[in-house]
């Protein structure tokens, strides 16, 4: 702090300002200081600097949008029948059992930031707001939607004991979950940290329509609620730069911020709202702080001397929380009393008025006058930073206590006190029955509460499981080009796939549909030549010449592009998507979006979020580039995918494969086309593509079904070998060609017969055995159903059954209860590294030699070929017996 050298000049100066703030107003004191800074600045003068503003509410009071004495009044009564609805859901259902849970105090302290935006902002309809709820507030959620009319007493009853209610039609589930309740939640929130990065890029994605003269999303809002504490996850605030950036004014964070974490203070020596303003601030935000409510604004006004702003700024949030877990007396002393001037302050106001002495976001004058300003903003995003307590209203069985998360019951005279702190009409003995209440049909609540969704448009949360419009796809025969093989010439399943993605991209029904997603490896996937065709979505257009300006395939952003390109930031990129593979429910209009990367970059590093993609019964197509643990053979440890199919067999609408040949890319692109748009099924696709070139071969007839059922007979290499030994051999991907040599090598050096399958998908072989198997368990009485898998061998001369693919073994081991006889699998268990793909396949045991012997190994130990052969072929491929296990090395 420097010495003020002359007081007398400093008066002056300040009085200056007093006097533009008086007559003139803030707005050009603002204008002034600005212009003083910016010069001092010019002229190198050092400036002081600050990320945050004052601990107190960004707008004066008498700059507050207010609302009038008889809303104030109704909504409160509505609040508070909300609150009891919402405490009894969770008290009643842990009463009958503790095993359910529930969370009480999360939605006690964001109670009032809900109820103000439900009864004067959140716009319904077909045109509406989409709303990310904070998951622990659900049972607040449903508490209104209880009050409306639109859930039923035994749906509140069976809160979480959702097995026997049907589909989101009975028990209400745990959090906001579309998949369990696809008419009401909008978006997948609870797993912290998703909600936030997925808002973002709700927020663009409506820009993205709109520039694209899709859809007309001008009045929308995304409104994203979350808690100071999760704000610690990196993806809550790894993308806010992108929304100030992109200037998504159509996105509100609401953060709530009770200073409490799930164990205790979120920032107990420091200010989480401070932080969080600093930190927004300088990302571009507009800020919104909503500190203390209307009770101290006589206060603030009479602090002359910035004493109490002191006071507010040195006490940290440990200390706040705990003024809020005792009472008035003690918030006098430890608080006020600090300062003999503050405790003069506060002399003539009793322990009680102390204690009435509310925060911001508790009070619905200070929340409305927040939000009319968010709504009314233009150029940026706005995040509200409303401080609230945590189990507001719970008195001594939790208010403001560390504890309060994982409260599930409450004490009488807790109950006692809250029925009297809300104004709620229960008796003593009503109270110990925790019912639900509701207005009478004609009571003036019900018929404003009424009033209010109809002129917002419509009951939220609501959500559309199917859009208006259907898709005409293409037919199979539209991919043409990838049907016919490649006879002469040789590309890789990437390449087949951006020719098909370029046919869409160009069919006349859907080309404008088709969303291209890429995080930064567009010329990886030699997808460079869309930029210039198809554009590169920017609001801003292209501001600068292109250093490629002058060659064919330039760097084109537009306003009006079609492709997202989204960094290096695989988080963004599949929020993205999930934006995209959403707009059918959000916004009416099914759109197809193609995201491509790195497939070690994909479920490795964002599950999470594909787990979410999945709960928001997301449609479109994931594209899991440079697959395989030895394709992508230069990149080493950290980059070679062994396991991204395992990972997506987990997701139970996701439908994977891993083709071989750019036919079966092409049948399986048009089946989630003709599934996901014309059918409108809620499954999505995740598609490995290899950058290995090789020549592929026409679509062999009527390969279709199998292709994709999971497996198809590739070659008939058993048919007229009577007499001799033979195998089956399965193979995926890249490493199906190896199982074609060593069918070859087989053959060639002892005899044997091989059918060889392409398995473009154990995961549906195995869904399919599975359900096979279920349903033979539950119908005994019937005749038995075979797997397709059975099916498929069955009618094969028999012998052992080899798999060999590019992933851990696990991937291929998922059928082995369906496979008739012995079963041998080869995969890449272990990490990564970098050699020729030759080297790469014989290390990992997947190479032809390592088939061959896998096959003749399984024919020995069934009798049908000398024990010999087996030692044989170690000592004629090379191998080396005492060689280390490669997950090992």
């Amino acid at each position: 702090m420097l010495d003020d050298l002359d007081p007398a000049e400093t008066r002056e100066w300040v009085e200056a300002l007093d006097s533009v703030l008086a007559f003139e107003g803030a707005d050009r004191a603002f204008y002034l200081l600005d212009e003083v800074t910016a010069e001092a600045r010019r002229k190198g003068a050092p400036v002081p600097y600050s990320a945050t503003t004052p601990y107190l509410n960004t707008i004066p009071p008498q700059k507050e949008d207010r609302l009038s004495p008889r809303e104030l009044a109704v909504d409160h009564r509505i609040r508070s029948m909300i609150r009891w609805n919402a405490l009894a859901m969770v008290l009643r259902a842990n009463a009958e059992s503790s095993e359910l849970g529930g969370h009480i105090a999360s939605f006690q302290s964001a109670a009032t930031l809900y109820d103000v935006g439900f009864q004067h902002f959140f716009r319904g309809g077909s045109a509406g707001d989409l709303l990310f709820i904070q998951g622990h507030s659900s049972p607040g959620i449903y508490a209104r939607s209880f009050v409306e009319g639109r859930l039923t007493e035994e749906q509140l009853t069976k809160f979480r004991q959702e097995v026997d209610a049907g589909n989101g039609q009975g028990g209400l589930s745990s959090y906001p979950h579309p998949w369990l309740m696809p008419d009401y939640w909008q978006m997948p929130t609870v797993s912290m940290g998703l909600g936030p990065i997925m808002a973002i890029y709700q927020a663009r994605f409506l820009k993205y329509l709109m520039h694209r003269g899709l859809a007309d999303t001008a009045g929308r809002k995304v409104w994203a609620f979350l808690g100071d504490g999760e704000t610690d996850e990196p993806e809550s605030l790894g993308a806010i730069s992108m929304a100030s950036r992109e200037k998504l004014d159509n996105l509100i964070f609401v953060i709530n911020c009770n200073l409490q974490r799930l164990d205790g203070p979120v920032r107990g020596n420091g200010k989480i709202i401070q932080e969080l303003e600093g930190i927004f601030r300088g990302a571009g935000w507009n800020v919104i702080k909503v500190i203390w409510g209307s009770g101290w604004d006589p206060l603030i006004a009479r602090d002359s001397t910035g004493l109490l702003l002191k006071r507010m700024e040195e006490a940290v949030d440990g200390e706040y929380q705990d003024f809020k877990s005792k009472d008035g007396a003690y918030v006098r002393e430890k608080f006020f009393g600090k300062y003999p001037e503050l405790l003069e302050m506060v002399a003539g106001m009793t322990d009680d008025e102390i204690w009435a002495l509310n925060r911001g976001g508790h009070d619905p004058t200070k929340i409305y006058a927040a939000y009319s300003a968010a709504v009314r903003h233009t150029g940026q995003p706005t995040v509200i930073l409303a401080k609230t307590i945590k189990g507001y209203g719970m008195g001594e069985s939790g208010e403001g206590q560390n504890i309060t998360h994982q409260q599930k019951h409450m004490a009488d005279s807790a109950l006692t006190k809250f029925r009297d702190r809300f104004g709620l009409p229960l008796t003593d003995e009503q109270l110990a029955e925790l019912p639900f209440l509701r207005f009478d049909e004609d009571s003036e609540e019900l018929a404003y509460l009424r009033e209010r969704r109809t002129a917002l448009g419509g009951y939220l949360p609501s959500r559309r499981q199917r859009s208006t419009e259907t898709l005409a796809v293409p037919e199979l025969s539209a991919f043409g080009g990838q049907l016919g093989g490649t006879p002469g010439r040789q590309i890789s399943t990437t390449m087949a796939f951006v020719r098909i993605l370029n046919t869409l991209l160009r069919d006349k029904a859907i080309g404008s549909r088709v969303v291209p997603i890429v995080p930064d490896e567009s010329r990886t996937f030699g997808m460079e030549g869309m930029f210039r065709q198809f554009g590169i979505f920017s609001q801003a257009g292209q501001l600068y010449q292109p250093e490629d300006a002058n060659q064919l395939m330039y760097y084109r952003e537009a306003p009006d592009g079609q492709m997202l390109q989204e960094g290096i930031n695989e988080a963004g990129a599949t929020a993205s998507w999930i934006a995209a593979a959403t707009a059918y429910s959000t916004s009416d209009i099914p759109m197809i979006p193609f995201y491509i990367f790195y497939s070690m970059f994909g479920f490795q590093r964002v599950m999470d979020l594909i787990w979410a993609a999945g709960d928001s019964r997301a449609r479109g197509f994931l594209l899991g580039g440079t697959a395989g643990r030895t394709t992508l053979n230069g990149e080493g440890l950290q980059h070679e995918d062994g396991h991204s199919h395992v990972l997506a067999s987990v997701v139970p609408n996701c439908v994977a494969y891993d083709p071989t040949y750019s036919y079966e890319v092409a049948v399986i692109v048009q089946d989630g086309l003709r599934r996901m748009f014309a059918e409108q099924e809620d499954v999505f696709f995740y598609v490995t593509l290899m950058n290995e070139n090789y020549e592929h071969p026409a679509l062999p007839e009527g390969a279709e079904a199998g292709i994709l059922r999971g497996m198809y007979l590739l070659r008939d290499g058993t048919s007229g070998s009577a007499g001799e030994p033979s195998v089956q051999l399965l193979g995926s991907g890249t490493i199906l060609r190896e199982v074609l040599a060593g069918a070859d090598l087989l053959a060639a050096d002892y005899g044997v017969a091989a059918d060889v399958w392409s398995a473009t998908s154990f995961t549906e072989l195995r869904r399919d055995g599975l359900a096979a198997e279920r349903w033979n368990m539950l119908h005994p009485g019937s005749g038995p159903k075979r797997s397709y898998v059975e099916e498929c061998l069955g009618a094969r001369p028999g012998g052992p059954v080899i798999a060999a693919t590019d992933y851990v073994r696990t991937f291929a081991d998922q059928i082995r209860a369906f496979v008739p006889g012995r079963y041998r699998v080869l995969g890449t268990d272990g990490y990564g590294r970098s050699d020729y793909r030759r080297n790469l396949r014989r290390f990992f045991e997947v190479d032809r030699h390592y088939v061959a012997l896998a096959a003749l190994t399984s024919l020995a130990a069934d009798g049908a070929v000398p024990a010999d052969r087996v030692a044989d072929a170690i000592e004629r491929y090379g191998i080396d017996p005492g060689k280390p296990e490669p997950w090992k090395e």
